[in-house]
């Protein structure tokens, strides 16, 4: 008969020894600066090819798919068609129903069965399916769509189908890099040399694929009387006629039969143009010579904004300039080359502030008059205002209706432009110490932009004219350091608030926001390196990213499972947490990983133990399968951990852990093209404190 005293005493031994949860919440990015004695719990020592949610935990991040206005491959669908094989079908196959005159081309063959994508048509069943013109097999089903017998297959015949829809997708026709591109109107435009690498041509996207943007012709004119000649009248000078596309003001007026500039024209037939009298309609014009073909010197780096000098919608234009050509607007159809006066006419950054065009030429900032983007000369509004350093850049700054604001960044150096205009123009300089890396200036709800000193937010202080600046990069600041030379690209992406830098090595770090405080950043490493990015919003509200590569394709950015086909690589090696005791040794049991998502992927997860010590047996790597198929609460059996929220599912998956150590480091990896991404928001770990660690 025990006593009550030894019971006692055996369930307090047992109470001591019963493990303990730690709960790790994920998130403040990558730390590689903190010793880890003092890294917080969540962070992340390493990692590859995740990202910061702004509401907490790390997300795998989504892929990229090439891009030329085609169906995407990510909107790619399959279907199955159960068959009697009589022949044979190989994948890439494109088979014909005899009976319903249906296609569809083979993407996997199993048994019984196959799966296909571009269905044209309805299959019925009972029907002979030909493959170029040959019976091969008689289908015992209709097409049914998405009916994988897993969910596993359901995944992989998606990306099947995805890679029968990238194969048509092309890079625009040329040579080299892609330059620059813009979106605008629903249409994606963009930039690459020709064959020969001599210069460069215009490209837009299409639902045949990239079209190229015919660049007409320009021709000089002075003495234009009275009335303005009307877009898409005749211009004719003797035998010879040519269609007006625009009509480019830049001095004098036409009421007073004093206005000159230039005419952008159709090429001309039956010949070309010579210098002399000519006429529109009733209007008359005096030729200063030969049309000339508007083209683009080779190999310039692009850049461009959308902005609106006219007041109505269908004055909205795209302006831009590459530092080897003149600056230029273009409306989607018409493109206008900007001649400013400069001896070299190349600007290489473009803004629009106050109604007038800004352009920079190494060390001037110069702009146009206001409300005219063609006109360049100090009578009407123009001016110059000297630098002293390289112009990497502007931005707006918020400010009132009557007292504007724009931040001009050069290398070493920004300084602050107070004012609307020439006559009240004030320039500010702001630090002398603080400049900016081209192409790296964005605006996220406050200016970044990446310094030598890391990643700088500019935010107005208590009151407009003031303002303050922040590193935001303190936690990379050594990586970052390797890393400044070889920034090439920026770009924000409003739905996650993150604002993304591109290395031209492939690499690139993505920092997430919460309002203006940074949640934290992670580094990203993609096949394709990035030569130009531009995001912008769409007509229905959605957001888009798209960038260029030195393949010179064309890419969509957060698309589809997979590095344009490649495998998304990635890892996450948590900070290591010592449960809040340094130097207490813990035997570690289990693991409860708090995992969303919406789509089927695996997951691998191991533990380091110790500082990866020799001295201890390291666990081996387990796999995850995580399958997040909608459930509903209310089913009769259902798995609770298992149901649908919001659009997803939350799977907190178990691991065994085994062990002893003062610390821990949990470790995530993968790598697939057609995996879903997930989010890892955090993890409860189980273990028994043992003793002090001794030495």
């Amino acid at each position: 008969m025990i006593s009550k005293k030894a019971l006692a005493r055996a369930v307090n031994a047992l109470t001591r020894i019963q493990p303990k949860p730690a709960i790790i919440a994920f998130g403040g990015g990558w730390d590689q600066i903190t010793p880890p004695l003092f890294m917080p719990s969540g962070y992340a020592r390493a990692a590859q090819n995740w990202e910061c949610d702004v509401n907490g935990g790390y997300s795998r991040v989504l892929g990229y798919e090439r891009y030329d206005g085609r169906s995407l491959p990510s909107d790619a669908t399959y279907s199955i068609i159960s068959i009697t094989l009589t022949g044979s079908i190989a994948a890439g196959d494109t088979v014909t129903g005899v009976t319903s005159a249906a296609s569809a081309v083979v993407i996997a063959v199993a048994s019984g069965y196959i799966a296909v994508t571009k269905v044209s048509g309805t299959f019925v069943s009972g029907e002979t399916l030909n493959v170029s013109g040959s019976p091969q097999a008689t289908t015992t089903s209709a097409a049914q769509a998405e009916a994988a017998s897993s969910t596993l297959l359901n995944a992989q015949y998606f990306n099947l189908a995805a890679d029968e829809y990238r194969d048509d997708i092309s890079a625009p026709t040329g040579s080299g890099s892609s330059l620059g591109g813009v979106r605008f109107g629903g249409v994606l435009y963009c930039w690459r040399n020709n064959a020969g690498g001599t210069a460069a041509e215009l490209w837009k996207s299409s639902s045949s694929g990239w079209t190229a943007v015919t660049l007409f012709n320009e021709i000089s004119f002075t003495a234009g009387g009275l009335t303005a000649p009307a877009e898409g009248s005749t211009l004719t000078r003797g035998a010879n006629t040519a269609t007006i596309k625009r009509v480019v003001l830049t001095s004098g007026t036409w009421a007073a039969g004093t206005a000159a500039g230039r005419l952008i024209v159709t090429t001309p037939t039956p010949g070309d143009f010579t210098a002399g009298a000519a006429t529109v309609g009733a209007i008359n014009l005096t030729l200063s010579g030969a049309q000339t073909a508007i083209t683009f010197a080779a190999s310039g780096r692009f850049k461009h904004i959308v902005a609106n000098f006219g007041g109505s919608p269908n004055t909205n234009r795209i302006y831009g300039c590459d530092g080897v050509n003149r600056g230029f607007e273009f409306d989607g159809t018409v493109l206008v080359p900007i001649t400013t006066g400069m001896t070299t006419d190349t600007p290489t950054h473009v803004y629009a502030h106050k109604l007038q065009l800004f352009f920079s030429f190494i060390g001037s900032v110069q702009h146009s008059g206001p409300g005219t983007p063609y006109v360049w000369s100090v009578i009407t509004g123009a001016s110059e205002i000297g630098m002293g350093d390289t112009v990497n850049g502007f931005m707006a700054q918020p400010g009132s209706e009557s007292v504007g604001a724009l931040a001009i960044f050069t290398r070493n150096q920004t300084s602050i432009l107070y004012g609307t205009g020439v006559s009240n123009w004030q320039l500010i300089p702001y630090r002398s110490e603080l400049g900016a890396y081209a192409h790296t200036i964005q605006d996220i709800g406050m200016t970044m932009f990446l310094d030598d000193q890391g990643v700088t937010t500019l935010q107005t202080a208590q009151a407009f004219g003031n303002f303050a600046h922040d590193s935001v990069t303190a936690r990379v600041k050594t990586w970052l350091s390797q890393q400044r030379s070889k920034a090439v690209e920026s770009c924000v992406v409003r739905d996650k608030s993150q604002y993304r830098l591109f290395f031209s090595d492939g690499y690139a770090l993505y920092l997430t926001f919460a309002g203006k405080k940074i949640v934290g950043s992670m580094p990203v490493v993609f096949p394709n390196a990035v030569t130009w990015a531009y995001s912008s919003e769409e007509s229905d509200g959605t957001e888009t990213i798209f960038f260029g590569s030195t393949n010179g394709m064309v890419y969509q950015m957060d698309k589809g499972t997979s590095f344009d086909g490649a495998d998304i690589e990635h890892y996450l090696y948590m900070a290591w947490d010592f449960l809040k005791a340094p130097r207490l040794l813990k035997r570690y049991y289990d693991c409860a990983l708090e995992i969303s998502g919406n789509g089927y992927a695996t997951l691998n997860f191991a533990y380091l133990l110790g500082y990866s010590s020799t001295d201890i047996a390291q666990p081996a790597i387990q796999t995850a399968t995580t399958s997040f198929a909608p459930g509903a609460w209310d089913v009769s059996g259902a798995v609770w951990d298992v149901g649908f929220w919001d659009g997803q599912t939350l799977l907190p998956s178990a691991f065994d852990m085994s062990g002893e150590a003062e610390n821990v480091s949990l470790v995530f990896s993968g790598s697939s093209d057609f995996y879903q991404s997930i989010k890892l928001s955090g993890a409860v770990v189980h273990y028994v404190a043992r003793r002090e660690k001794r030495g």
